[in-house]
């Protein structure tokens, strides 16, 4: 699929949706070809109703995964009905049928009651992808209001300690937490400073977590992707900025959800990814950073 560029758009919400967009994201390549890595296993996926939260959740599904994802009630239930019926289109044999819960990730208690359904579902967890974001771009420091600081370090890095937190006790040994950081964590990003600042905590919550939990056998790494083709960025962009969007890059273009999601299941494939943990991979169009 050509990305090079994108036609003008913007969305006057958020979260954004994705039915709307033109064109609309690439959620898994046509040509995928699935070889039962996950079968047997039960993800949980925040934000999983569209962009990288849907390609990673279709994915999964693909390679034998149950699948349960949290959505935003009333701004993304058009598309959290296209993921159900993707993931169950998706779905293989022996796999339960997947699960949509609508929640305000941000709190603690409904990070506790999200666990409690999936666990009620399915039993247990063995990947928790840790992916929601939102993000409001300014062009200062000084335009950020306090609410806005707190809105945005509830859903992008709070909803990680609490969703962890409640989880852990139903994740054994060989199980994975992925968590989705951004290239801004290592390059900065003036516009976007209190989003750029709750992935750099992505970062370090990774690395920290990694070490504590090591010794449960459960595995904690990261993805931080550059620019890709979902519903935050004409949510929160000018045309002309996604219109341009990747440009800067090697590559030329911004990625599509499907080149981000192989990362997140090869962090969630235990056989492949065994001796990962406390790490972030990079898939971000060339573009060079210090780990």
């Amino acid at each position: 699929m050509d990305t090079s560029k994108f036609p003008p758009q913007t969305q006057k919400t958020q979260p954004g949706k994705e039915h709307v967009m033109n064109p609309l994201p690439q959620t898994i390549h046509a040509d995928y070809n699935p070889a039962n890595k996950l079968k047997g296993k039960v993800a949980l996926v925040t934000g999983g109703d569209s962009g990288i939260g849907r390609a990673v959740c279709v994915c999964f599904a693909k390679e034998g995964a149950t699948v349960a994802f949290t959505y935003v009630k009333g701004h993304e239930d058009r598309d959290k009905d296209d993921t159900l019926k993707m993931l169950l289109e998706a779905k293989t044999g022996g796999a339960d049928d997947p699960l949509a819960i609508a929640a305000d990730i941000g709190f603690d208690e409904n990070c506790k009651q999200v666990v409690e359904l999936v666990v009620k579902e399915y039993g247990r967890i063995d990947v928790l992808v840790n992916n929601a974001a939102e993000q409001h771009l300014t062009n200062s420091v000084e335009e950020i209001t306090q609410h806005q600081i707190e809105r945005v370090f509830a859903t992008n890095i709070f909803s990680h300690f609490f969703l962890v937190k409640h989880a852990l006790k139903h994740m054994k040994e060989g199980s994975s937490i992925i968590n989705s950081t951004s290239v801004n964590a290592y390059n900065g990003n003036p516009e976007a400073l209190d989003y750029t600042a709750t992935k750099g905590a992505i970062v370090a919550f990774t690395r920290g977590l990694s070490q504590q939990v090591t010794n449960r056998g459960i595995r904690v790494n990261a993805v931080a992707p550059g620019p890709v083709w979902t519903p935050i960025q004409p949510a929160t962009k000018s045309g002309e900025l996604v219109q341009k969007l990747g440009c800067e890059l090697p590559m030329k273009r911004a990625a599509q959800p499907s080149e981000i999601a192989p990362c997140y299941l090869f962090l969630a494939t235990h056989q492949d990814s065994s001796y990962f943990t406390g790490q972030v991979l990079h898939p971000n169009g060339g573009e060079i950073v210090n780990a």
